[in-house]
């Protein structure tokens, strides 16, 4: 059994944690690497656009705007395919090849890929060995996985398989495919499969607070964490980690940014609806906005307050004006913005 050096990583998650929130939030830091969504995976090679599209970070050197390094993701069931694949990712520059059999969601469990792939640990194995034989040698095969399909039973097996066909680290959702994103999270469960296989594991699962973290790192024996939405909701949550665990900054990286309070992070929305205007069609823009919005509230007065003036704004234009004026009156007097925005909140929450 060995241990990871003690690093953050920024999940992938489908729909939300995207090469735009992935540029925003490593400018804020404290990660040390990000992994892409997954690039999904059938029956043919894909053509180098598809793979940009999804991690435009490969066309600068698969860095983040702030310099950390973002690994791409594949999921697929055939291994064949997944090999011939992972071997253009591997040449288009991507920091390393993570392979996704952790996603719970139905359309892609029917087709054979994610976490259902978790009930044949053989087929992990082939998919694996297959994709390590196929790219270099100096370019790094993880894994992502869940705890179990239906339930755990199966996890060091699968984990085992995993290591065997050659993956050098594994990051594990302390959850079954059927738990979905309910908590808890079992964190124990990950001391289980560190103590099955020798390769570094990396807990992931229902970290939303410096203290989540401390109690995640006892149970489950790991010395590196993955964030997911606890990142989206707390944006600075990575670097408090640091500092309360005394853990070394990453080599690459913006100042520490301390508590992050709304002044301070509306620059960094501006950064993020001007990514989001530059590569999403228009029609989806002020719905990405709002999505993370929707997360940011669950912690801030001032975001809830926020959404609350976006929430039927549906044009461009629209959100653009108000982010003008967001940020115009929180510099001229954040006191008065902050004090506004808990009225508002309260007023929300105030009973009919």
């Amino acid at each position: 059994m060995s241990s990871v050096q003690r690093q953050v990583l920024l999940a992938p998650m489908e729909g939300l944690l995207d090469f735009v929130l992935r540029d925003v939030l490593t400018r804020i830091g404290g990660f040390d690497r990000c992994v892409s969504e997954f690039i999904r995976i059938t029956d043919q090679l894909l053509p180098a656009r598809v793979f940009e599209r999804v991690m435009p970070e490969l066309l600068q050197g698969s860095l983040t705007q702030a310099g950390v390094p973002v690994r791409g993701q594949l999921l697929g069931s055939d291994p064949t395919c997944m090999a011939d694949n992972a071997a253009r990712l591997a040449e288009l520059g991507s920091r390393g090849v993570d392979l996704n059999f952790g996603c719970p969601a139905k359309v892609v469990n029917r087709h054979g890929g994610g976490s259902v792939l978790l009930k044949e640990p053989e087929q992990l194995y082939r998919i694996v060995s297959a994709v390590r034989a196929a790219v270099p040698a100096a370019v790094p095969v993880s894994a992502k996985m869940r705890l179990g399909f239906e339930h755990d039973r199966l996890a060091e097996a699968c984990a085992q398989a995993i290591e065997a066909g050659g993956a050098a680290e594994l990051v594990v959702h302390a959850r079954t495919k059927v738990d979905g994103y309910r908590p808890p999270a079992y964190w124990p469960r990950v001391a289980d499969v560190r103590a099955a296989v020798t390769i570094p594991v990396v807990a992931n699962g229902e970290i939303w607070s410096v203290l989540d973290a401390d109690r995640c790192l006892r149970e489950s024996g790991a010395s590196a964490l993955m964030l997911g939405r606890g990142a989206v909701v707390d944006p600075a949550l990575a670097w408090r980690l640091r500092q309360s665990l005394g853990w070394p900054d990453p080599a690459l990286g913006p100042a520490r940014p301390g508590l992050l309070d709304w002044p301070a992070l509306l620059p960094h929305i501006e950064i993020f609806w001007r990514r989001v205007c530059e590569r999403i069609e228009p029609r989806a823009r002020a719905g990405r906005l709002k999505q993370w919005l929707n997360f940011l509230r669950r912690a801030s007065p001032q975001a809830e307050a926020a959404y609350q003036q976006l929430r039927t704004v549906n044009d461009s234009m629209g959100v653009g004006l108000w982010l003008q004026g967001a940020l115009i009156q929180a510099r001229a007097c954040p006191e008065q913005l902050e004090a506004c925005a808990e009225a508002a909140h309260k007023r929300e929450l105030a009973p009919a």
